[in-house]
């Protein structure tokens, strides 16, 4: 176990393959999405990604996991957590990475590129949004799935959970034991809930990004779903309008769930643009 210090916030991360020595190598640190533990990035993936030459970093973003749990003690935006981010690389001793981050995860990431792009080798938004008002929302009945409060018992709250997922996965990849027994590790690792409504908070409180976006000079894939029914593809569409030079990848099945089937033109994708940025 390892940890990380931004002021008062603890933040926990552990890392995969051989540590990094210098600049020049390729390090990813894996940013997970709202109110979702960095588990969700699995030891699987984690090594797939050590098999194409990387030094994986994943880290619990505050209030989730076992990083520092904020309550309604302190207020913060996507700028904090991004600061956060740069705290976990410092503890690491890890100067230039790639960001990779899903959903809530992705807005993290794209505010390390904007406000820290020294530190960035590359930027991988996956399943996430620019945060242009004019693009279309989820259904209500999703968006009400994903800030539901949190139920009475550890037990309750993994059925919860997988009829909520339910909602915005492919139901030819869903699979309810799977993640039955997903939740239930999870949940056994840290049980607190409520962060992921006050990480929602700190998406609302941060002014917008737009502008910064479109003066990045940071290489970057945009990695979107056409079967997303949370972030719609509109959003990863847009975002990649929006970042010059920017790469699209839309994912045939991919909806909102990080699913083994979507890492293979993940990892691939992303070993490809960090390949270029040796060049």
């Amino acid at each position: 176990m390892a940890t990380a210090h931004n002021g008062d916030i603890e933040l926990y991360f552990d890392t995969f393959g051989l540590p990094v020595d210098g600049s020049e190598d390729p390090a990813i640190i894996c940013i997970p999405g709202l109110g979702s533990q960095c588990v969700i990035f699995a030891d699987e993936f984690c090594h797939a990604l050590v098999d194409r030459g990387f030094f994986v970093l994943r880290m619990d973003n505050r209030d989730v996991g076992l990083s520092t749990k904020t309550h309604v003690s302190l207020e913060y935006t996507l700028s904090d957590m991004a600061a956060d981010v740069i705290a976990v690389l410092d503890a690491a001793g890890v100067h230039k990475v790639v960001v990779l981050g899903m959903s809530l995860g992705g807005m993290v990431a794209q505010q390390t590129a904007v406000e820290h792009p020294e530190r960035l080798r590359a930027l991988v938004s996956v399943a996430s949004s620019c945060g242009d008002p004019t693009l279309p929302s989820a259904a209500p009945e999703v968006v009400a799935a994903l800030l539901k409060p949190g139920e009475a018992t550890i037990e309750a709250q993994v059925e919860s959970d997988i009829e909520s997922r339910r909602l915005w996965s492919n139901p030819d990849w869903f699979d309810a034991d799977a993640l039955r027994v997903f939740f239930g590790a999870v949940y056994a690792r840290n049980s607190e809930s409520g962060g992921g409504l006050r990480q929602f908070a700190a998406v609302m409180r941060t002014p917008s990004r737009l502008a910064s976006l479109q003066e990045l000079d940071v290489p970057t894939l945009i990695v979107h779903g056409e079967n997303d029914t949370l972030v719609l593809p509109e959003h990863g569409r847009r975002t990649a309008e929006l970042i010059p030079g920017a790469d699209y990848l839309e994912i045939d099945g991919f909806a909102h769930d990080f699913v083994y089937q979507m890492w293979p033109p993940l990892i691939e994708a992303t070993t490809a643009l960090t390949a270029r940025t040796f060049a």
